[in-house]
């Protein structure tokens, strides 16, 4: 009989590799992570957030912390927030500055995202995309996966597909919600420079959803932070670029 078999919280307890919290982005399952997670899990303990369920960034980053809250403050721990995920993360971080003065041995990945709170352009879009959701949300889906996609790897009818998939399955009335929860997050600028965590800021320099200002501006602002590029992506980076990614994601055990 193996360990985990004879007693599977000796087991948990056991595992010493660094825990990997992956927090998706908006229209996003799990799934998400399909092409990633395999190529990292010998590597971590991966832990993958829901984020389809809540209301509100704040409460996302509230249910994707009680999935590691309890993991020992020595444990590394991998944060990695993929677009709204990256909110996600930021938000998160910021509720465990300010309610503890312990350091935990974390590291960040915040990838294809932005510490800006929302502008009135980007409110009136997000209202412009739930209407036209409403209307055919099977089409406003498709737009958004193209508009997301690099132009070099739309060709690609497996990646599409996947792509779409994702979306249907997370469906019109959580993307609503989730929109709404964009619109109304924190603006984390102030935050940047209390990040001591070793981090990773990753984008690509075609992504048109999260433009690449936004992640020029936190590795700048951030003290210990290297901004990477993930080269022949758009914003979906985790589905066309998997390799690059998880390569990158190695770097911070």
């Amino acid at each position: 009989m193996t360990l985990s078999q004879n007693n599977p919280q000796r087991a948990l307890d056991s595992d010493r590799r660094p825990v990997l919290l992956l927090i998706p982005g908006m229209l996003n399952t799990s799934r998400i992570w399909s092409r990633v997670a395999p190529l990292l899990q010998d590597q971590f303990d991966i832990r993958i957030a829901n984020v389809t369920q809540q209301a509100s960034i704040s409460e996302m980053a509230r249910d994707a912390w009680a999935m590691v809250s309890g993991l020992p403050k020595t444990r590394r721990l991998i944060i990695c927030g993929f677009s709204m995920g990256g909110y996600v993360a930021l938000q998160l971080v910021a509720d465990n500055l300010a309610s503890s003065d312990e350091q935990y041995n974390w590291a960040l990945a915040l990838l294809n995202t932005s510490s800006r709170g929302e502008t009135n352009e980007g409110r009136a879009l997000r209202l412009k995309t739930i209407r036209a959701m409403e209307r055919d949300f099977e089409r406003t889906m498709v737009g958004i996966a193209n508009f997301g996609i690099h132009k070099l790897n739309q060709n690609d009818t497996t990646l599409m597909a996947e792509t779409t998939s994702i979306m249907r399955e997370t469906g019109a009335a959580t993307a609503s919600r989730q929109l709404l929860a964009i619109m109304e997050r924190n603006d984390h600028r102030s935050l940047l420079p209390r990040i001591l965590a070793k981090t990773l800021v990753i984008s690509s320099q075609d992504d048109s959803v999260v433009l690449p200002e936004a992640s020029i501006e936190m590795a700048s602002g951030i003290p210990a932070a290297r901004l990477a590029w993930i080269e022949a992506a758009g914003h979906m980076t985790p589905l066309e670029q998997p390799r690059q990614l998880a390569a990158l994601i190695e770097t911070l055990i």
